[in-house]
């Protein structure tokens, strides 16, 4: 039987997300398990005169490509996919994960080579055709998540298609506030951080590039990052998971980094100069995501949390920092998880997860739902 909720989620992300008009050309990535919404989606394209690309995308080819990739090899494909993303419109990326360890054999190196050579077409769509990103509800997410198929599947589609207009209105009064911003303190259980947000872009995210979403982004200056912070969420990188994350910066630099898996983490953080700076922070608010789930685009949204994102800065907030990297680590405040502070110019405006300035009280759970 069909499901109207998939019908509903693609017709969000072509008017909504998207912003399709007639005639344009949208590429549309989606692991072959996402054939439904994959279906629903080239037939909306089609109702709105527009012209559909498909390509399908599979973890266990991928895993095999990525074990014997060499640099001329990846030279030729980031050239080919340069072109692709230049001669298209839009591009909506579906994820359909079925084993999250899939690439959990792969050497680093071999990650390093594809994220250096793929940097360019990858930064090129993101940072001129509109595009948008979300997962598709698999056993093995479910699984990932702690929650049986059927409730997943109720969960994420019910959050991919929240109120999203409400949301970005409630968020513009907290991006205003970040703009004027000069010193963002973080204060939590092992952690005081100080760092500078002056004269940095914030940029709301409200359905636009993510499904789900609730946040609002920046970028610290770069070599302003003073302190340590631990992180109560674990995150995984490449098919290896990481928790108890501890950072110490100076001057803007990762000077020391503890985890559950210390050789692998510092492996990473040494790929590239750019690996031990941050390329952005974040603070999210989705009222219906509560909990970790081991899924960044989930976890980074959590009410009550916020996120560093080791490596590569976004344009549309761009501190100069430079990586093949970004990988996002979340802290939730909430007092369930040990509670916190965000201080913006030494005035206070989120405690235990809740915003209390008054122009954000909009922004607490009760309020967004």
């Amino acid at each position: 039987m069909k499901d109207e909720r998939i019908t509903k989620l693609a017709a969000r992300l072509i008017h909504h997300s998207i912003q399709l008009q007639p005639k344009e050309r949208i590429l549309i990535r989606g692991h072959i398990n996402t054939k439904p919404l994959l279906k629903e989606l080239i037939d909306e394209i089609y109702r709105v005169g527009a012209y559909p690309y498909v390509e399908l995308e599979d973890d266990e080819i991928s895993r095999h490509l990525l074990l014997g990739n060499v640099k001329e090899q990846l030279d030729t494909a980031s050239q080919w996919a340069l072109k692709k993303y230049t001669d298209i419109d839009a591009v909506i990326i579906i994820t359909g994960e079925e084993n999250n360890a899939e690439m959990t054999d792969v050497p680093i190196e071999r990650h390093r080579l594809q994220g250096e050579a793929m940097n360019s077409p990858t930064l090129f769509y993101v940072n001129n055709r509109r595009w948008v990103l979300l997962n598709y509800p698999t056993k093995a997410s479910a699984q990932k998540a702690g929650m049986t198929f059927n409730r997943y599947e109720d969960f994420l589609l019910s959050v991919c298609t929240m109120d999203y207009g409400k949301m970005e209105a409630a968020l513009k009064p907290l991006k205003q506030l970040m703009q004027r911003t000069d010193k963002v303190r973080i204060v939590s259980p092992r952690t005081d951080l100080t760092f500078s947000i002056k004269g940095m872009p914030a940029v709301i995210c409200a359905g636009k590039k993510n499904l789900p979403d609730g946040e609002v982004f920046t970028a610290p200056i770069k070599d302003s990052l003073n302190g340590r912070i631990s992180f109560n969420t674990p995150t995984t990188y490449e098919g290896i998971t990481f928790s108890d994350i501890e950072l110490n910066f100076k001057k803007g630099k990762i000077i020391k980094a503890t985890s559950n898996r210390d050789p692998e983490m510092n492996q990473i953080l040494n790929i590239d100069e750019g690996s031990r700076f941050i390329g952005e922070f974040a603070i999210g608010i989705n009222p219906y995501i509560l909990e970790p789930m081991d899924d960044i685009l989930f976890d980074e949204k959590i009410s009550g949390s916020l996120h560093l994102a080791l490596g590569l800065a976004y344009d549309e907030a761009d501190n100069g920092n430079r990586s093949s990297i970004h990988w996002d680590m979340v802290l939730i405040q909430r007092p369930e998880y040990g509670g916190g502070d965000i201080y913006f110019d030494d005035v206070l405006i989120r405690r235990d997860g809740f915003f209390v300035l008054p122009e954000l009280h909009a922004l607490n759970p009760n309020s967004l739902k």
